[in-house]
């Protein structure tokens, strides 16, 4: 069946890696949740299937099933409390290293169909996916809609791709002729085969447990490597979700279910994550939360190929505008947008002391501050916009660290508790903006995870470029965002963004935004910075996910 699945996706396998290489627009799933895409009914069975879940057991298929545990709560003021299958490892490990040679022998195309039909299917469960991620997350639902599922979908598809572009640059078998003169020549049959390294890892994070999960899982599986999703104790349901369905393909081509397996903590306070990441079984790591953790995996997981996507201080340098106004409702929507809960949203908004041009005239550092703040007031006072954008604050522990930064500088905007139009009890805080002097580096240069900006007053653009070099060079930074009308300072900071390794943005001030990234075409994060070891999604994220072994005999 395998080989019919690969030809069932095959045009949309060329097209994802045509896409690859055009880097233009592509996507196979639909963004927009309309009931002309997903069907009339889609959506309210969806919510239908997530309610199910919640105080529900959730079966998965694997060896060594021991109990089961599970203790979600929903940002938005409920228990989820869905629980899952406990494993013993010492039974699942060796078990998921025995399938491999199955999921081996289908060959290249044959994983390449079943992953396909796996995106496929999880596609078709996008609303069931997107209310888990909405009451795992915090997310607001559109987002937690086209963020948890198609566009998350489109990354692990992103990631199968390159996989299938590297695997394919072997031939699966040769005939090797070499001329001898006078002498007959020597021939030799070659086979090569692509060998998975072992058993992979996906350890997946709270805020966003599919499109932190699907890249690095599609691109071991579609590798040959049996993978094991370890998901956030927070934010198990959507990982569950997509792993049923890929065990439910699996199954029907005839392959074991554990080929896709999931590993939860039995006691969050008692996590498993360090003692199954140095598991010698365990080949391949893929890793999204916080630094100290990465760098662990990194520096102790020596029998893996570790691959880390962990924190940074993504900065904003404001050099000059010419469209003020739509600077202020981008950086507004910017900041806002999932209570800054993104890897990719600013912290750091570098302006100039002597304030800045625009064409409205000269503002101002207080002026930019200041309109900044207005602009995400106004924004926010559309209590369902509101609602939506901010979505809610995932961890006590983010919205513990909003009532704690208000000393760290001059606060323009105050940080407010705020409800949420359709549940009562959600965890809401307002972006928290505060100004601070450029001198005061060990403040501002710190990650602070959540809805905490600094508009930071530097002598001129020049430094403005400087600090925000020096913040992704020693912190990290997954995105650099700039606004300038001036043609020799965009190539200064491009050429700085070039040298610190990390994505530049230029003057958006329309429905492009810097926090987010479209699959096929924006590289998310570049592995040349702390904040990252890899980039989702280029060769260098799969290709040493696998080896090509070779056999060799004389012809008969």
């Amino acid at each position: 069946m395998s080989e019919t699945l690969f030809a069932k996706h095959q045009d949309t396998l060329n097209a994802a890696v045509a896409a690859t290489q055009s880097r233009d627009y592509f996507s196979p799933f639909k963004e927009n949740p309309s009931p002309r895409a997903y069907g009339e009914t889609a959506n309210k069975d969806g919510e239908n299937a997530f309610k199910a879940h919640i105080g529900a057991d959730f079966a998965l298929q694997m060896p060594g099933i021991t109990g089961k545990a599970g203790s979600e709560q929903s940002p938005y003021g409920f228990e989820i409390n869905t629980q899952y299958p406990a494993v013993d490892l010492d039974v699942l490990l060796p078990e998921m290293e025995a399938a491999r040679k199955a999921w081996r022998e289908i060959g290249v195309e044959g994983r390449a169909g079943i992953c396909m039909e796996m995106l496929e299917r999880i596609n078709k469960a996008s609303f069931e996916i997107g209310y888990a991620v909405m009451h795992t997350s915090g997310q607001g639902f559109m987002m937690a809609f086209q963020a948890g599922g198609p566009h998350a979908q489109d990354r692990g598809m992103e990631a199968l791709a390159y996989g299938y572009q590297a695997m394919m640059s072997a031939p699966a078998a040769a005939t090797w002729t070499k001329p001898q003169g006078k002498h007959d020549p020597l021939v030799m049959d070659k086979k090569f085969t692509v060998v998975g390294r072992g058993v992979g890892l996906v350890i997946g994070c709270s805020t966003f447990p599919t499109w932190n999960t699907y890249p690095g899982l599609f691109a071991s599986l579609v590798t040959g490597n049996p993978t094991i999703v370890k998901p956030h104790p927070a934010a198990i349901l959507p990982a569950a979700i997509s792993i049923k369905i890929a065990q439910d393909v699996l199954v029907e081509n005839g392959l074991p279910a554990h080929i896709v397996s999931m590993v939860i903590d039995e006691d969050p306070a008692k996590p498993c994550t360090a003692e199954l990441a140095q598991r010698d079984e365990i080949k391949v790591i893929d890793f999204t939360g916080n630094t100290p953790f990465g760098n662990w995996l990194e520096d102790n997981c020596r029998q893996a190929q570790v691959y880390t996507e962990k924190a940074g201080v993504n900065t904003i340098i404001i050099d000059s505008t010419d469209d003020f106004k739509g600077l202020v409702r981008n950086l507004s929507f910017t900041l806002s947008l999932y209570s800054g809960q993104m890897c990719t949203t600013p912290q750091d908004i570098f302006v100039p002391a002597g304030g800045i041009e625009t064409e409205d005239g000269h503002k101002s550092f207080d002026e930019v501050a200041q309109a900044i703040s207005t602009g995400v007031t106004k924004f926010l006072s559309d209590p369902e916009r509101a609602g939506m954008v901010l979505g809610a604050i995932q961890a006590p522990a983010t919205a513990e660290r909003i009532q704690a930064s208000k000393g760290l500088g001059e606060v323009v905007r105050d940080s407010e508790a705020m409800d949420n139009p359709w549940f009562k009890d959600a965890r809401v805080h307002s972006p928290l903006i505060m100004t601070i002097d450029a001198d005061k580096e060990a403040t501002y240069m710190q990650e602070l995870f959540g809805p905490i900006s600094f508009v930071v007053k530097t002598a001129d653009t020049a430094q403005s470029i400087a600090l925000a070099s020096k913040a992704v060079k020693e912190h990290g930074a997954i995105t650099m965002g700039c606004y300038s009308t001036d043609e020799a300072v965009l190539a200064q900071i491009e050429e700085a963004s070039l040298d610190a390794g990390v994505a530049l943005s230029c003057n958006l001030t329309g429905g492009v935004f810097v926090n987010q990234s479209a699959a096929f075409s924006d590289f998310h994060a570049t592995g040349a910075n702390p904040a990252a070891n890899a980039c989702l999604a280029d060769l260098a994220f799969v290709a040493n996910r696998f080896r090509v072994v070779q056999s060799r005999r004389h012809p008969k």
